[in-house]
């Protein structure tokens, strides 16, 4: 039987990665097997990681998780290979990445075959303001979509939600504009019962050159951080940031280690697991838009986080 695929995208910091989350630990029985570009930024509870292995990790409730390295049809190739075959595939796209390349790839006879893309999935932020959707990319993330999901609602203003929805029925879109509190959205929506009719006939556009926007700056260091120092940092550098994340120790807090994340102008904290014996005390990954940050101002603000 033919393995659908959902397929999430969804411009930096919009959500994506919250509403695979919960996907995944609310399988209801189902086998779901994620597919994401950045597997450290998946945040599974601890109980439902079962085991790891060939850069796949199973989980206890029978869904499995691998990150994208290299081709994106060799990965589904390999899960559906499996015993047992999952009964869905997750595709969680990078935020910089065009859809339409993805929708055109997966187009290909003898995956629609094996694994027919189902759905698409654009995940908005709702505090996004909507003049942004008039970026090329988020257009393009829009434009293949069949269900725009609205996160993060409970950050943004009371009309928010409104503006948006609004400027998405301004485009003439023929998605469905569904409302994502915490990541969740109905699974009915998400997974169709019938799996076996043919997929909708897909038109993804013409293929758009490709253009390198944003690079990916990493700082780490094996020293702990001082929380407000490094407040005061990222209130710097965050006009020229598009996305931030990672990992870090506070000299406040010594032996326990924070996840940060950083989206649409928002800093957030929340505590993570045990540190990894052997690596930094503190690694955070920043995206900017090219030439905006370099490498040797970044690293002037972040060295006046370390603790003395």
């Amino acid at each position: 039987m033919p393995v659908p695929i959902l397929l999430v995208t969804g411009f930096l910091g919009a959500g994506k990665t919250t509403v695979v989350n919960h996907l995944l630990a609310h399988a209801q029985g189902r086998r779901i097997a994620a597919i994401v570009n950045d597997f450290g930024a998946i945040n599974i509870d601890a109980e439902l990681i079962a085991g790891a292995s060939d850069g796949v990790v199973s989980l206890a409730n029978g869904c499995i998780c691998c990150s994208l390295e290299g081709d994106l049809l060799r990965t589904l190739s390999t899960l559906l290979r499996r015993d047992p075959k999952p009964e869905h595939i997750v595709i969680e796209t990078s935020g910089v990445a065009d859809p339409a390349d993805i929708v055109r790839n997966l187009m290909d006879p003898v995956i629609v075959r094996e694994a027919p893309l189902e759905t698409v999935l654009c995940v908005i932020d709702a505090a996004t303001p909507p003049a942004a959707l008039e970026d090329a990319l988020q257009r393009s993330q829009l434009r293949v979509a069949d269900i725009v999901a609205l996160t993060k609602l409970d950050l943004a203003d009371e009309g928010a939600g409104a503006r948006m929805r609004q400027a998405i029925r301004a485009l003439r879109l023929p998605a469905v504009v569904v409302d994502a509190r915490h990541g969740e959205i109905p699974s009915a929506l998400l997974f169709p019962a019938n799996v076996e009719r043919a997929p909708a006939p897909r038109d993804p556009g013409p293929k758009r050159p490709s253009e390198e926007r944003f690079e990916t700056l990493s700082w780490t260091s094996d020293r702990p951080v001082s929380l407000p120092r490094l407040q005061q940092a990222i209130g710097k550098l965050a006009p020229k940031l598009a996305r931030a994340k990672g990992l870090f120790e506070t000299v406040e807090q010594p032996g326990r280690q924070m996840v940060f994340q950083f989206a649409a102008g928002r800093a957030t904290l929340a505590p993570g697991e045990a540190p990894t014996p052997g690596a930094p005390r503190a690694r955070i990954v920043f995206i900017a838009e090219l030439g905006v940050l370099s490498k040797a101002e970044l690293e002037g603000v972040m060295e006046a986080c370390v603790a003395d």
